[in-house]
């Protein structure tokens, strides 16, 4: 056998799969550490949608000592608890319009049907603001102050089936307990009313 062939220069060997390979992806962001960091961590309040990337001993130590709320007052904590109901979307009284200038009066030839009516023959037959007017007042509310006060705690109106009541309560029941906040203990209070105002309804026969 000819060892000097140049066929031995064509030879390759297929590494190992023993043999270490290379991290793959980002390392992970604590000081000192070269392990791969494949786990993402919140950075915190107002740096939504942004994350640290750790390892998995690293990211365990920082979901520990992890708080959303940390340099928040107690008043500030109830605010965000209260607006998180409604998904933190900005509401207004019924009625209300918003978008309308400070001491502007409402206009008194606003149809309500989505067509052109210039002889008015619609509005003759009682169809248009002037029956609105004659409309009888609203029948009281459906439910006594207790109910009305317990689905203002979960966040429903007055047309809330059973259906949509045991849905609401068992997800803020899932948002506000302390297992679903790493044993944060803040939202006892916010926890105690959702059970109460449940309890309420349920007695009223709406769950």
């Amino acid at each position: 056998m000819d060892l000097n062939s140049p066929l031995f220069d064509r030879i390759r060997i297929r590494p190992s799969c023993d043999e270490p390979k290379k991290a793959e992806g980002p390392a992970c962001e604590r000081p000192g550490c070269t392990q791969p960091g494949l786990h993402k961590a919140p950075k915190g309040r107002k740096q939504e949608g942004q994350y640290w990337r750790f390892c998995m001993q690293h990211v365990r130590e920082y979901n520990a000592s992890y708080n959303y709320f940390d340099g928040m007052n107690d008043a500030a904590v109830q605010a965000y608890q209260k607006d998180a109901v409604i998904g933190h979307r900005p509401t207004w009284a019924m009625g209300v319009n918003p978008g309308a200038k400070p001491g502007a009066k409402p206009d008194a030839t606003q149809r309500d049907w989505d067509y052109v009516d210039p002889l008015g023959i619609l509005r003759g037959e009682g169809a248009g603001p002037a029956s609105r007017r004659a409309r009888a007042e609203p029948p009281p509310p459906r439910y006594s102050a207790p109910v009305r006060k317990a689905l203002d705690v979960l966040g429903l109106d007055e047309g809330a089936d059973p259906a949509a009541v045991k849905a609401q309560y068992k997800a803020l029941v899932k948002r506000f307990h302390p297992d679903a906040n790493g044993g944060d203990r803040s939202f006892e209070d916010r926890l105690r009313d959702i059970i109460k105002a449940h309890d309420t309804l349920r007695a009223a026969g709406l769950c």
